[in-house]
């Protein structure tokens, strides 16, 4: 094997182009002919070539590293939009560098200036714990997804339907009561909306509801632990009604739904769950679950296809921050599985 180093000048005596070409096809690779890049990708292949990554960043400044913040990821959804990002290399070229801040501020603030010191050259955010005014303060192109975001671009799902969409849902099955398990999500929060959707629709259609809205931790033992207690509360307080239980991510619904198990050994007639998001637990439970599926491989998708427009305007001399924030907000799309049984 030829262990040389392979320099520009190798490749231009060997594809008898000059060395001005060469280096035209590796930062401006639209200017050559389709078939110059073939003979060029050729030769490459031919010399054994490795690129240095390393020396191309000092040359041009351009690390080529997406930061991305996530709050956990013992939470499916997050893990789930996480592994669509990263399949967006192939298309972009992008590599990632990624931290999960644990709802930490501090840690958050200590992650964002690792990435700077990485050279990032943008950052998706799905953390909550910094605000969007702060984050537009870095000055570098910045995508938000399912978090405050008046200053910042962002990608968020309909929640609103969402939430409607899952009362009515609940609504069909007959329910006495219908409930909806959350955290208190503040109003700036896109997944407010879940709330809002499900309170609204029991009230139009005159729905008995309770909301149960209140710390559930942020570790899954925390949030077994306070789901436990909740599924001993509603057993006691609607003993012999029929229950209609919306919860606030696919997560929670898979542990309640586990939690009910282990109670009663089954799962009882009396109640009808529904998730949040369509991540891959909600099919994979021991009894597949009802969502309202968040359509994750396409906000992932517009996410990063936002975030690369926002560097590509950087790099054109269009200072980051200049422009308006862009707000693109998916529909959410109704699955109905067997935790759920609609009587017509």
């Amino acid at each position: 094997m030829n262990c040389k180093k392979v320099t520009f000048d190798d490749i231009a005596q060997y594809t008898n182009f000059s060395k001005t070409t060469i280096s035209r096809y590796f930062n401006n690779p639209d200017s050559l002919t389709s078939k110059n890049q073939e003979i060029i990708a050729q030769a490459l292949i031919d010399l054994n070539y490795r690129q240095n990554k390393v020396a191309k960043i000092l040359a041009n400044g351009r690390s080529e590293f997406i930061g991305v913040i996530v709050p956990n990821l013992y939470l499916h959804y997050y893990s789930e939009i996480l592994n669509q990002i990263l399949s967006s290399y192939e298309r972009f070229g992008y590599k990632f560098l990624v931290f999960a801040g644990n709802s930490n501020e501090a840690i958050e603030r200590r992650c964002i200036q690792e990435l700077l010191a990485y050279n990032i050259e943008g950052m998706i955010v799905l953390s909550h714990t910094i605000s969007s005014g702060e984050l537009a303060s870095y000055g570098i192109p910045i995508v938000t997804i399912e978090r405050e975001d008046e200053y910042t671009s962002s990608v968020n799902t309909d929640n609103y339907m969402g939430g409607v969409q899952a009362a009515s849902l609940l609504g069909k099955c007959h329910c006495d009561i219908l409930i909806h398990i959350n955290v208190d999500v503040p109003e700036a929060v896109p997944a407010h909306g879940r709330i809002q959707g499900f309170l609204d629709a029991c009230i139009e259609h005159g729905l008995p509801h309770e909301l149960i809205l209140r710390d559930l931790g942020d570790s899954y033992a925390a949030n077994r632990e306070a789901l436990w207690k909740i599924a001993v509360y509603l057993n006691e307080k609607y003993e012999g009604k029929r229950k209609g239980i919306f919860l606030a991510n696919d997560t929670y619904a898979n542990i309640f739904l586990n939690r009910l198990i282990r109670l009663h050994g089954f799962l009882p007639e009396d109640y009808r769950i529904i998730g949040f998001d369509n991540s891959p637990i909600s099919e994979e439970a021991v009894i597949p679950t009802s969502t309202v599926g968040q359509q994750i491989d396409k906000i992932a998708k517009t996410a990063v296809e936002m975030l690369v427009e926002q560097i590509s305007e950087q790099k054109r001399g269009k200072r980051s921050g200049s422009r308006k924030p862009i707000h693109t907000v998916i529909t959410p799309v109704l699955i109905k599985r067997d935790t759920t049984d609609v009587v017509e």
